[in-house]
């Protein structure tokens, strides 16, 4: 069963396409996010199935049935905002029931409801707080629980975090997604921040001028992308680009200014990271091909290494550390003039003191993922 279908959906601004022949479908109670950068269509988008924008063409689905002719203020869709939209002048409880009563309920109907949605978002007895006396997090939840004591068929998010400092945007990625499992509501999310995707979503659909460049579980985004701008853009990669001087069934040699020499796999390839069967015919020696590969895929080896059959190995220097507990990296600059980014793992036996030493950088063929330039 599935809360929320759009088919083929487009939207034309004059001549220009914001949104263009988009599909996707969502599960009933579960956590659903759109992720792209500014400008790729999201929020037009969003509002489309909240329905504030007309689409040009296409459809739109709820619980099954088309909602094109039907206006926002019927469709069982709620949506929050990033700035909120918190009425300053009520209290908490008088913020969470203006919806109810607008709707039309009794009294003693819509204190019961706003006490047990209270209850459910941690904030039980708030109801006499003023929304400026709240933090920034508990105004999150009651914008939230103004939504769902109406129990919408989906709720809609668009950057909710945007406007929050960095340590409380880490806690409420972590609060939404209980939030989510708790009132069990399908949550169709929109952000440019990859992190909040991938760490609450349980699909993610990666938008790009437009268009879906990829549908799937964040862990398929990541481990297998489908296309360079989904590679570059989920996750952090190292990239190069150079031609195509050997294919060798699902393996590419990719031939970097200067002379050295890259083997990945190719994207969609039996032996790559995209799965599927051999795409070699995708590429031709004397293409134009970009290699992605992960921080944690490479190794810095002191010293300079010769070049290893298995391996691929570009020598270089160490440029500077960027310290950030668990997840510092360090720097290499190629011989190339590149700066590639590794993963350092704090007992690895370099420090700040070892910046402008040679190491040689090293990753297994399987730890890449090769793309025709053009995709």
């Amino acid at each position: 069963m599935f809360d929320l279908q759009c088919d083929n959906l487009t939207k034309m601004f004059g001549a220009f396409c914001a949104v263009n022949d988009v599909s996707l479908e969502v599960p009933s109670g579960s956590f659903f996010s759109i992720l792209g950068p500014s400008g790729c269509g999201k929020t037009t988008l969003m509002r489309m199935i909240a329905g504030f924008e007309t689409p040009s063409g296409g459809d739109i689905r709820i619980k099954g049935q088309s909602v094109l002719s039907i206006g926002p203020n019927k469709r069982n869709v709620k949506m929050v905002f990033q700035h909120l939209a918190l009425f300053p002048m009520m209290d908490v409880g008088e913020n969470i029931a203006y919806g109810l009563r607008c709707r039309g309920d009794s009294k003693s109907e819509i204190k019961t409801r706003v006490a047990a949605v209270l209850d459910r978002i941690g904030l039980a007895g708030y109801e006499g707080k003023r929304i400026s006396q709240l933090s920034g997090g508990q105004k999150q939840r009651v914008a939230i629980a103004r939504c769902m004591v109406l129990e919408p068929d989906v709720l809609l998010l668009d950057e909710p975090l945007g406007a929050l400092d960095l340590k409380l945007r880490e806690h409420m990625k972590i609060e939404l997604k209980q939030l989510q499992h708790q009132f069990n509501t399908t949550f169709l999310y929109i952000t440019h921040d990859q992190s909040e995707a991938l760490v609450m979503s349980d699909n993610v659909a990666v938008m790009n001028a437009g268009r879906f460049e990829q549908i799937g579980a964040p862990e398929d985004l990541y481990r297998a992308p489908s296309s360079a701008f989904v590679a570059g853009f989920v996750g952090d990669s190292n990239r190069w680009s150079g031609t195509v001087t050997a294919l060798d069934r699902d393996q590419v040699k990719v031939g970097l200014d200067g002379g050295a020499t890259l083997v990945a796999p190719l994207a969609g390839g039996s032996s790559g990271q995209g799965g599927g069967s051999s795409n070699t015919g995708r590429l031709s020696v004397g293409d134009t091909a970009s290699v992605f590969v992960r921080p944690e895929a490479l190794v810095v080896t002191p010293g300079l290494l010769p070049d290893a059959p298995d391996r691929n190995r570009l020598q270089g220097t160490i440029d500077s550390f960027l310290f950030n507990g668990a997840n510092s990296r360090v720097l290499v600059r190629t011989s190339r003039g590149e700066l590639i980014e590794v993963d350092h793992r704090l007992d690895g036996g370099l420090s700040r003191e070892s910046v402008g030493q040679d190491v040689t950088l090293e990753w297994p063929h399987a730890g890449g993922i090769c793309f025709k330039a053009e995709d």
